[in-house]
């Protein structure tokens, strides 16, 4: 799959970049897989907006993708089709299993209809497969990884991405992943060989606002742009920040405030923090 550019034939066409899709099945997803996605705009039971800017947006239906392919142990699975999925950034690989059942997968990158993957410790480690950390080799590339045992894939989901299997003590595994954290994992977790697909995600340019809109997301006002009663970086005489640090219209911190909890059990598995940005 390649990326798609037009002729500036108006002003939003001249930046847009977006992808070709080539190779990506037509057809609309699996009836028994998919489900309505309800629009509800950020805004919870109650009515009140809990997530800002969103709302609008084109109707969608919901992938049920399976995150948990050790469920399917050994059993040899053929890829029917490579699929768009509007609810994430990866593609997706329609799987029809011999036991007859069909379920969806992350696409990883090279993947074509026609190949056989399997999940089970003694699968072959080729693209697409699914194995335990202790089965997989060293300094394998590797995507769709789960936190727990059993737990379902939580961690390297997104386009392009993938993780390297850096070393094995024991019970544990110690993985490099693509933020440059190191963290320690039970080598019964799965993970699936590979990276992700749909490299070229990272350089789509959506090129004008209406598209934004297309995608659920509404406009965003600066905070600097409103009045003193409507958030706390607002007012003063011409254009000014206030002179204070970037806050939330609720006043918390923005920009540069760690989110994660000091006392969180999990972070003794973390070797190494991700590298920061310079």
């Amino acid at each position: 799959m390649g990326l798609k550019k037009y002729k500036p034939a108006t002003s939003s066409l001249r930046f847009t970049t977006l992808s070709d899709f080539e190779g990506v099945s037509k057809k609309r997803p699996e009836r028994r897989l998919r489900s309505i996605k309800k629009s509800k705009a950020g805004r919870n039971a109650q009515g009140r907006i809990t997530i800002r800017h969103r709302g609008g947006g084109h109707k969608r239906f919901l992938r049920e993708v399976d995150f948990k392919r050790s469920d399917k142990l050994n059993i040899p699975a053929k890829v029917q089709a490579i699929e768009y999925d509007p609810n994430r950034t990866a593609r997706l690989a329609l799987l029809a299993y011999a036991d007859g059942e069909k379920r969806y997968i992350l696409a990883p990158n090279g993947v074509q209809p026609g190949a056989v993957l399997m999940a089970g410790p003694d699968a072959e480690p080729v693209d697409g497969n699914a194995l335990p950390l202790g089965s997989i080799p060293m300094g394998m590339t590797i995507h769709a990884i789960e936190l727990t045992p059993g737990g379902g894939a939580k961690l390297v989901r997104s386009a392009g991405m993938a993780a390297r299997i850096a070393a094995r003590d024991g019970d544990f595994a110690q993985v490099r992943l693509p933020s440059g954290e190191l963290r320690r994992l039970r080598v019964t977790c799965y993970a699936t060989i590979g990276q992700v697909g749909n490299l070229e995600h990272e350089s789509i340019t959506l090129g004008k606002a209406g598209r934004k809109r297309w995608k659920g997301i509404r406009p965003t006002v600066r905070g600097v742009a409103m009045n003193p009663v409507d958030h706390p970086m607002g007012g003063g005489e011409g254009r000014t920040s206030g002179g204070g640090h970037p806050v939330t219209p609720w006043g918390q911190l923005t920009k540069g405030k760690k989110t994660r909890s000091g006392r969180k059990p999990s972070s003794k598995f973390i070797v190494e923090r991700r590298k920061k940005k310079k």
